[in-house]
């Protein structure tokens, strides 16, 4: 057995090189074989790679390297996502510019990624902070405004008070903002809109096509979306109450049929009805300015503590002239979402139950569960929300919920309100036009200019891109472009007059929502794509990245492809065919005796399993074991992957966060497995050069008639070819580890069974094959290993530019098979059969079975049951 070890700090080195120099990984667009896209979400630059993009970007390289292997032009590129507010917060707490960090930050995180030994084609890269790739985001940006997919318009804003700019719904996260925690208010800002929801409807019904995407992602884009069908129904206002000039409220509702459980009506605070309301109550005008200082998302509204103020207006029921119900203001209502204006139906929707609770308004239950009995329905502190039979509803009690609903709209159309229908359907969309305006100086520039006689003027496209000034000053909070001195005076392109660029920069969000079609052809200086390029190398075959972007990323990324299509600069609608959200890498926490967080790298770990302790290493005082989290700088549990590649290479760092757990769970981040992953690099290696040693020269073919050894050694080879190649197209990366193991273990064991001087020629040429095999199964997880086995195997070339081996599955044909033999239920034995045989031969070897023999004792059993070729039941 060989005794030498692998050096993964000079051999992982010397294949990078190697794999750079010849251009391995380099997808060539004239290419004429099939294509296949594998992309990893790109990073933030914020400063070092972490073990989560360790494990991203292990997976995503798996992919591209078996399917280089399979014989696919491969693309598989690699940029940054540059643009965002911690370059500008570390350019305020660092005296530097936004730009220098973000590119010192690059040059480091590449480094990294490059000692992963990932194939990635860097002749692709970019960054979006880069002018060259902003400059077409510019150019879409003014396509789709000729295409009227962008508005300018007043709206109701979430601002981020800290770092002082608007945020998407979806980046406030409990009402608070995404990066800063701060809490979130509302202010009325003029801001740039991306029309979003003009694709509502196809973005919902697109989502059945996704079959390769995980369903949960699926249902969470169809949430967001949230298509409703249901009533806009207009309430006449009781005249003797009603400010003057309004005599009616509009609400929309999904739920007319519970229109006999109303108890209140509700405005939003901006409401036309609550603004008139307000003139001469200051208590209102107090009232209305508080709810302002909520976030104006629906999580904001969900965990926000329900409060209203009675306006002292009264509606009258459409069911009933005779019943006026009260109209609120009320803080859990947005003018954005319908009409600004609800009907409270508190026994069936939990927020109008909250709110009647808070405020002493009446609870009537109008549906009772199936199979209930309607007298003892009651409605305690959840409201019921499904669907039943009518109870308190006048004419419509015992019908069903549906039933109900046909009836109410049916009467309510054909209801007169002023000369025109009462209510009439309407399907309504909970997903808003995207706002991509942000006040804050890292981010792309807007190319529009605001001048006094010509309005809103787009920059002529011969003038982009719109470059950032770089002598910005963020000595003070706020938007530097905006007390630049120069750089927002511009003469206006169509009347020449003096005039001012836009300052807003556009949301970070729009950067990533078509990158990946950019890295089609990212040396056309002239069009954001080439269109041609862009159909033939997208969508995206294999899309990977955590849950987090199943909304913001993934949702607009479907919008923008839309807008390009529409705008000629693709041809296709979805970007991503597959989709893969992969699970985080966790750690253990760990506390000194104050509480303080302590970071693994400063702790012993003594004893195994729930014995285990921990004490620090400079004083040797204890440390609580703490919960496995993820891995975060707030609660130091963090192993640098840097650390980690120069203790025992990438490869170990590859193996280790590919084998542990499934690849959509939490990898759970131990030195034992680190280790362990470790001893087996050292195993393979061993291995490797002990089959060089025995095995036939490089070409010499598999015996046609091998003996059963040889046999045996093909056999274990082709089943671990098999088994690799599907489970890398399942994306189930720890079954693959899985097969490898076993065929390692199965080579092992193999030579270890014979004297080296009496090894027949074919074992030999089996011995040569299955090595073969091993390096290439293990090339897309350990790739630089397996370059040093093939190497050591005395192959020309690199494996990273071999073919994957077809496998021969006629040695996977079993002779026999063997069947757990039940007496009674329990397990006494097993039988072999040959393979194939059927009920009667299995019956027959079963009865033949010396135990089964022993237990009948010459009677006969009552049944013989097989169940296939899984399992024999003999009852006696």
């Amino acid at each position: 057995m060989s005794t030498e070890r692998y050096n993964a700090r000079e051999t992982e080195p010397h294949w990078q090189t190697v794999w750079a120099e010849r251009g391995t990984f380099a997808a060539q667009n004239e290419d004429p074989r099939p294509k296949y896209y594998v992309l990893e979400m790109f990073p933030y630059p914020s400063g070092r790679i972490h073990m989560g993009h360790v494990r991203n970007y292990a997976m995503g390289d798996v992919v591209a390297r078996y399917r280089r292997a399979k014989g696919f032009n491969v693309i598989h590129p690699m940029g940054w996502d540059a643009f965002g507010m911690p370059a500008e917060n570390a350019a305020m707490q660092n005296k530097s510019h936004p730009a220098a960090w973000t590119y010192a930050n690059i040059a480091t995180m590449r480094g990294q990624l490059k000692s992963m030994g990932l194939s990635l084609d860097w002749a692709r890269e970019f960054a979006t902070c880069d002018p060259a790739y902003y400059k077409h985001q510019q150019r879409l940006f003014l396509d789709m405004l000729d295409a009227g997919l962008v508005d300018r318009r007043k709206s109701k804003v979430n601002w981020d008070p800290v770092d002082n700019t608007v945020l998407a719904n979806e980046q406030v996260i409990d009402g608070r903002g995404w990066r800063s925690g701060a809490p979130v208010e509302q202010r009325d800002l003029v801001q740039w809109f991306f029309r979003i929801t003009d694709f509502a409807e196809d973005l919902l019904g697109a989502l059945d096509g996704l079959d390769k995407w995980p369903e949960k992602v699926r249902l969470m884009q169809r949430n967001w979306i949230g298509k409703s069908e249901g009533l806009e129904l207009r309430w006449a206002l009781d005249p003797a109450h009603a400010p003057a000039g309004i005599r009616e409220l509009t609400v929309y509702t999904t739920r007319p049929d519970t229109l006999y459980g109303a108890s209140f009506l509700a405005v939003a605070a901006d409401h036309p009805l609550a603004q008139a309301a307000a003139v001469g109550q200051p208590a209102l005008q107090a009232f209305i300015a508080e709810c302002k200082q909520l976030g104006t998302t629906v999580a904001a509204l969900e965990t926000a503590e329900k409060k209203g103020f009675d306006t002292g207006v009264r509606a009258v029921h459409p069911l009933d002239p005779a019943w006026t119900l009260p109209v609120y203001v009320a803080n859990f209502v947005l003018m954005d979402y319908g009409t600004g204006a609800i009907f409270g139906c508190p026994a069936h929707d939990q927020r109008d139950l909250d709110f009647a609770r808070a405020t002493g308004l009446p609870v009537t239950p109008v549906v009772c569960p199936a199979g209930q009995d309607a007298a003892t329905v009651v409605v305690a502190d959840t409201a019921f929300a499904d669907d039943g039979r009518m109870i308190n509803s006048r004419d419509l009690d015992g019908l069903t919920t549906d039933e109900a609903f046909a009836a109410v709209v049916t009467r309510l159309e054909a209801q007169d309100l002023d000369g025109t229908p009462q209510a009439r359907r309407k399907v309504n969309f909970r997903l808003r036009d995207w706002g991509i305006s942000r006040q804050r100086y890292w981010g792309c520039p807007i190319p529009v200019i605001h001048c006094e006689a010509c309005g809103t003027v787009p920059v002529p496209r011969a003038d982009l891109p719109v470059v950032l000034p770089e002598d910005v000053s963020f000595d003070q909070p706020g938007n530097p472009l905006d007390r630049h001195p120069s750089w927002r005076h511009v003469p206006c392109p169509r009347c020449g007059a003096p005039a001012r660029r836009e300052t807003d920069t556009m949301d970070t969000f729009v950067d990533s929502s078509w990158y990946f079609t950019r890295f089609s052809d990212p040396w056309n200086a002239e069009n954001p794509t080439t269109p041609a390029v862009a159909d033939h190398f997208l969508p995206v075959d294999q899309y990977i990245g955590g849950i987090e972007h199943a909304i913001l990323h993934l949702l607009y990324s479907r919008f923008f492809t839309r807008a390009m299509r529409k705008t000629g600069h693709v041809g296709f609608d979805e970007p991503f065919a597959g989709l893969f959200t992969q699970g985080m890498v966790v750690h253990e926490t760990y506390r000194d005796a104050a509480g303080a967080w302590v970071s693994p790298d400063e702790i012993r770990i003594d004893g195994m399993g729930p014995d285990r302790t921990a004490v620090r290493l400079d004083t040797g005082a204890p440390v609580t074991i703490g919960a496995i989290e993820k891995m975060s700088k707030s609660k130091k549990n963090i192993v640098d992957p840097d650390d980690i590649i120069a203790t025992y290479g990438a490869d170990t760092a590859r193996w280790f966060v590919l084998s542990d757990s499934p690849p959509e769970r939490d990898v759970i981040w131990t030195e034992e497995g680190a280790q362990g992953a470790a001893k087996l690099v050292q195993r393979v290696f061993r291995l490797i050069n002990d089959l060089a040693g025995v095995a036939a020269e490089p070409g010499t073919p598999a015996a046609t008639a091998p003996g059963p050894e040889a046999f045996g050694v093909r056999k274990a080879a082709h089943k671990a070819l098999i088994g690799v190649g599907a489970d890398i197209e399942r994306l189930r990366f720890n079954r693959c580890v899985a097969h490898i193991y076993e065929l390692v273990n199965a080579l092992s064991a193999a030579l270890g069974a014979v004297e080296t001087a009496d090894i027949a020629p074919d074992l030999r040429a089996a011995f040569r094959e299955a090595a073969e095999i091993l390096a290439q199964v293990l090339a897309p997880f350990m790739p630089h290993l397996a370059e040093t086995a093939w190497a050591t195997l005395g192959r020309e070339g690199l494996v990273s530019a071999s073919a994957w081996p077809d496998a021969d599955p006629a040695l996977l044909v079993e002779a026999s098979v063997t069947l757990p033999l039940q007496i009674n239920g329990k397990k006494r034995d097993e039988i072999t059969v040959p393979a194939g045989s059927g009920p009667d031969a299995i019956i027959a070897a079963a009865l033949a079975n010396a135990i089964v023999q022993q237990v009948l004792d010459g009677r006969q059993p009552k049944k013989v049951i097989p169940v296939g070729t899984r399992i024999v039941n003999v009852v006696i």
